[in-house]
């Protein structure tokens, strides 16, 4: 009986293991679409400054891409901290020497805070 005993330890680990595995390989995946979800809202924004600034076209576009950006910053922003507490080994906080050092991991926070105020600038600025 020890002999089972054994085996049925070491099976369970191994599923365990592989359990993990997925669930990690799971979570990257939807990380990866976040970031490339993350990143068409930025071009949608940055294409609707463009036709503001340079083709007179109406601030509703910016206002809805703004929103949209904010939407999708909220929805994944507990998805982030979750990360952050599931994998303890990774700390951007202790390597970051300064800005835009951090490019390994995706900053929603830091990226929708410098497109909406450019945004907001470039709005503004030009609109006087």
């Amino acid at each position: 009986m020890g002999l089972m005993d054994k085996v049925k330890g070491q099976y369970e680990q191994a599923l365990t293991k592989a359990q993990q595995g997925v669930n990690q390989g799971k979570a990257k995946f939807d990380q990866a679409q976040a970031k490339h979800q993350w990143d068409a809202l930025l071009r949608n924004l940055g294409a609707a400054v463009w036709a503001e600034q340079r083709e007179g076209g109406s601030s509703d576009a910016v206002t809805a891409a703004l929103a949209a950006l904010d939407a999708h910053l909220a929805a994944h922003a507990g998805a982030d901290e979750e990360d952050a507490a599931e994998s303890p080994e990774v700390t951007p906080d202790a390597t970051n020497d300064g800005p835009g050092t951090q490019a390994e991991e995706p900053s929603y926070g830091g990226a929708a805070g410098t497109a909406s105020s450019s945004a907001t600038n470039e709005g503004t600025g030009s609109g006087s």
